[in-house]
Parts: C-alpha cells; structure tokens; sequence
C-alpha cells in the first residue's frame, strides 16, 4: 500500500458512504495487507438477528477496494471498480465484531484480483471472498 495513504484518510475519505453508514472502521495497514472491522448488529443483521451475508460482501468489497485505490500510480487520474466478487458464507455472528483482512493475489496493470477473510472475534472464519477489480482511467 502506498504510504501517502492513511488509515484516518482513507476513514474521512468513505465517511459519507455505506462504510460509514455501517460503521465500517479501517484499523490496521501493513505491508501488503488491510484490515477493517464492522459491528454485529441493527445495522448489518438479517431478519433471525445474525449477520447478514450481503454485509459481509461490503465489508469485503470496501476492503479489496480501498486496496486497490491505495494501489493506483496516479488516483486523479485513475479510478478502481469491481468487477467480480464472490463470497461463501461459513458461520454465523450474532453480535459484536467481524474483521476483514485483505491481501492480494495479483495486482497488475489493468486488474487486480484481492483475497479477503472476514473472521469472528474468536479468530474464527466467517467468510472468504475474492475480488476482482478493474483499474480505469478517468475520462
């Protein structure tokens, strides 16, 4: 990840956005990874009070991409979308906290390609997700 780039930063950056909206919170970046963590509850429940897996995938989402944006040689210029996601929900969560941990599996040119574990607060896994992004130039 490129230095310019802070965790406080990168938090004002998508304050404003669903990230903010689920309480979404960047905690740690390290040399080729991310880490983000979102609450259990109201907010990212499903209807039986565990976590819904959509919240999950946006959990997932925002970290490949905030990844990937952290990536860009030049971001006024240059703007990361995803392409792909896919995600297998493991276990379920009732309350407190999950994390995110994103670390690349290809990051090239035109497409960079993210994998992301979401685990409980126990350490367990609840997700593994894997995003694909494309890098576009802005017109």
């Amino acid at each position: 990840m490129k230095p310019d780039w802070t965790i406080e930063s990168m938090q004002q950056f998508h304050a404003n956005s669903i990230v903010g909206h689920l309480g979404i919170e960047l905690t740690e970046v390290g040399d080729g990874f991310m880490i983000a963590r979102m609450p259990v509850d109201h907010r990212t429940h499903q209807p039986f009070g565990i976590l819904h897996g959509g919240a999950s995938v946006v959990l997932a989402e925002t970290l490949g991409s905030m990844a990937s944006f952290m990536q860009l040689e030049d971001p006024k210029r240059q703007r990361a979308v995803g392409l792909e996601i896919n995600a297998n929900h493991l276990r379920s969560v009732k309350e407190g906290w999950v994390y995110g941990k994103v670390t690349p599996i290809h990051v090239g040119r035109t497409t960079h390609i993210w994998d992301i574990r979401i685990t409980d607060e126990a350490g367990k896994l609840v997700c593994v997700s894997r995003l694909t992004v494309a890098v576009l130039e802005n017109k």
